[in-house]
């Protein structure tokens, strides 16, 4: 398995556009579509939140019901979220489009929304961006850079990645697209991802491997804390890789399996790393855990912290808030026992051991601190198992996007 450049249009038989249809945003993109060239089987997982987005319904009926699905269109701006039966009509109204305009049968057309939640959708701008997308469909790698631009709200960079791996002497490759930013919490966050690949494989397993992946890479992120209406992942496979298709586990599956954890570990950072006014991509890395679920409870509730963000914003080594968070996750241990590290390209300095601090240094910690992406290394001295969750600092700017997000 190796990583390669692109993202959605990476595999093969995969055309995505996009549009400024003026959804919401003046003199930018603001919505995309994604098209297979054969009717793919789909796999999805979404939010875990009691309120979900119509899209997020139309989704989940689709996934479960349906074997493949062959398109998907996707608005930024407006969530489409506690719109009631008009939400659900705008859904509909907008496979109808596509059906009307490829051909592809309604009931294949997934939507996804990212945005205000409670507005409508103009629905009319919806269809009308469809139609106009249609010529401008495309597999080439820009054209998915493109659609990754379009889907972000208040996201700074666009996201996306893609894996070349072999399988029955076929290459295959798996890429995606992803926005996140803001209202981003384990669970799945206000996240949209979009996974393709030209693997043959059943659709049952393509489910039980994005289920599973999902654990250790999306819902391991947080950002603010605030878990979305619209949180959504999809994963669709078309087999024009030509390999045989997979029905059951194996040496095959594993590879996919592979594959998949690297390209959604990637998204899920660069997700983490672009949270609302950030300017460090915060890791926190649990080793030596007695379970895998308590080194997950660790990872999550220090990179959850308020305060340690605060502090990862402002270069200050305060490993008493980091020592604070391991101490509320709900997992007994002898704080005595562990040691606690800071990592980054600026180097590595260990600043808690035997219950006390180190006597390191603070300039050299606030050196390793400084850097764009900043380790802390949770050694709990209890057993083999471990987990890593991403998030990032806590800063002024984060307030202001959200004090104004709706004007």
């Amino acid at each position: 398995m190796k990583m390669v450049s692109g993202g959605v249009t990476a595999a093969k038989g995969y055309e995505a556009a996009s549009i400024a249809a003026g959804i919401k945003y003046e003199g930018r993109k603001d919505m995309a579509m994604l098209v297979s060239k054969r009717a793919a089987v789909t796999a999805g997982t979404f939010t875990s939140n009691v309120v979900k987005a119509a899209p997020v319904k139309w989704d989940m009926r689709l996934v479960k019901e349906e074997p493949c699905a062959q398109a998907i269109v996707v608005n930024a701006g407006i969530a489409n979220a506690c719109t009631g039966e008009e939400g659900m009509e705008s859904c509909q109204r907008t496979a109808k489009a596509v059906e009307r305009a490829l051909g592809v049968p309604a009931n294949q057309v997934l939507v996804a929304s990212t945005g205000v939640i409670g507005m409508p959708l103009p629905i009319e701008k919806i269809e009308a961006g469809i139609m106009a997308m249609v010529p401008d469909l495309d597999s080439r790698v820009e054209s998915g850079r493109e659609a990754a631009c379009a889907i972000m709200t208040t996201d700074t960079k666009y996201k996306e990645a893609a894996a070349e791996f072999e399988v029955d002497g076929k290459v295959v490759t798996l890429g995606g697209m992803c926005k996140g930013s803001g209202m981003i919490h384990p669970n799945m966050c206000t996240m949209l991802s979009f996974l393709t690949t030209d693997l043959a494989i059943s659709k049952e397993l393509l489910q039980e491997a994005l289920r599973e992946d999902v654990k250790d890479t999306y819902n391991m992120i947080s950002v603010d804390g605030d878990t979305s209406t619209n949180d959504t992942v999809l994963l669709l496979a078309n087999g024009m890789a030509g390999n045989k298709e997979i029905t059951q586990k194996g040496e095959d599956y594993q590879k996919f399996v592979e594959a998949l954890r690297a390209v959604n570990t990637a998204l899920a950072k660069k997700m983490a790393g672009d949270g609302e006014g950030a300017t460090a991509l915060l890791e926190v890395k649990v080793t030596h855990a007695d379970t895998e679920e308590h080194a997950k409870l660790l990872a999550k509730s220090v990179v959850c912290s308020t305060l340690t963000k605060a502090a990862i914003y402002g270069h200050d080594a305060n490993w008493g808030r980091i020592l604070c968070a391991l101490g509320y996750s709900g997992v007994a241990f002898e704080p005595e026992k562990i040691e606690l590290y800071f990592e980054s390209k600026g180097g590595k300095v260990q600043i808690y051991k035997d219950g006390a601090a180190t006597g390191y240094s603070e300039e050299e910690a606030t050196k390793i601190l400084s850097q764009e992406e900043v380790t802390v290394l949770v050694d709990m001295k209890m057993g083999d198992q471990g987990a890593t969750a991403w998030g990032c600092d806590l800063t002024h700017e984060y307030v202001t996007i959200n004090a104004d997000y709706r004007s």
